[in-house]
């Protein structure tokens, strides 16, 4: 497979003092043509794939440096990609109304889901592996059985386009969120309507659920994050300083910090003991559109408009 991605000043990723997070960022990663939309680490934090509307998903060696591959198929831009759980697939959702299935360590495809009528944009396995979610600008989430690949449920009601999904820890909750505003939480015993949370003006880009499963963050083109009790529902915290659309919200691996990923082209870390904003990262050209820690959470990767990837280093 050819590479063409460009890693730059790797050594200082592992030699640099404890601090918050790196500024200028620790590495930049550049290849991608388009916009990069979405990137992830593998469940070991030992690669990094990135996903961009230049229609290719590419997989790099966090470690080394050494670049493993670039995939490419789909026919339009790629909106997200995430790893199985095990880390021997990477899935993508694209433009192109399909999920693709890859292996990890040949960069072969494997397999195309089909049955979506509009944009892929948010993926998520379930926290046991067994079901793949697909949430869709046709306005459903499609729920798939990884032994089979084959359907296995669609969830319906929504209203418009623009579903971002998340599972909570123990896979009891499948959480939602809508162009209305809304976000939606799921029993994934029965697959009924939990509750639906309506505090944001705007349409809900990202939901996420703390590790301990106790917190739903849900980022929004309003420009807020909020804070919900996951079991109730209740508010817990709005927190506010980015000043353009909120497109990604993550939690580190401690459940201490949030990082948020915005169209005002910076990056937020917020004290989610205080509410208020640790450090604002500052080195994307454009938009950022997705955010997401490595397993040990002292790296954070970030992918914007401006076609790169930047690998920021984490306080312990």
């Amino acid at each position: 497979m050819k590479i063409t991605i460009t890693f730059l000043t790797l050594l200082a990723l592992f030699s640099a003092d404890t601090f918050a997070a790196t500024e200028p960022p620790t590495t930049k990663l550049i290849g991608h043509t388009d916009r990069v939309t979405s990137v992830a680490f593998s469940p070991d934090g030992s690669l990094l794939a990135s996903g961009s509307y230049d229609k290719t998903v590419r997989l790099s060696e966090v470690k080394t440096g050494n670049q493993k591959g670039r995939l490419t198929g789909h026919q339009g831009g790629i909106t997200t990609v995430t790893f199985s759980l095990n880390g021997k697939r990477i899935v993508s959702g694209s433009l192109d109304g399909t999920v693709r299935l890859w292996d990890t360590e040949t960069g072969a495809h494997l397999r195309t889901l089909t049955g979506h009528t509009d944009h892929v944009i948010s993926l998520a396995f379930s926290p046991d592996g067994s079901l793949l979610a697909s949430g869709s600008w046709d306005g459903t989430v499609r729920l798939w059985d990884t032994e089979t690949w084959g359907h296995k449920r669609t969830l319906t009601g929504y209203t418009g386009w623009g579903i971002s999904i998340a599972f909570n820890p123990d896979g009891s909750l499948l959480a939602s969120g809508n162009i209305d505003g809304s976000v939606r939480v799921w029993d994934t015993e029965f697959w009924s309507e939990k509750r639906t949370l309506s505090r944001h003006t705007g349409m809900v880009h990202s939901v996420a659920f703390s590790p301990d499963g106790e917190t739903l963050a849900s980022g929004s083109r309003d420009k807020i994050i909020w804070l919900k009790d996951a079991a109730t529902g209740a508010s817990k915290r709005r927190l506010v300083g980015h000043t353009a659309n909120v497109q990604s919200v993550a939690f580190s691996p401690d459940g201490k910090t949030l990082a948020s990923g915005s169209r005002d082209t910076t990056v937020r870390l917020w004290d989610l003991a205080t509410g208020e904003p640790k450090q604002t990262l500052t080195g994307h050209a454009d938009a950022v559109d997705s955010v997401a820690f490595s397993p040990d959470g002292k790296l954070l990767a970030t992918g914007g408009w401006d076609k790169t990837i930047l690998l920021w280093r984490i306080a312990d």
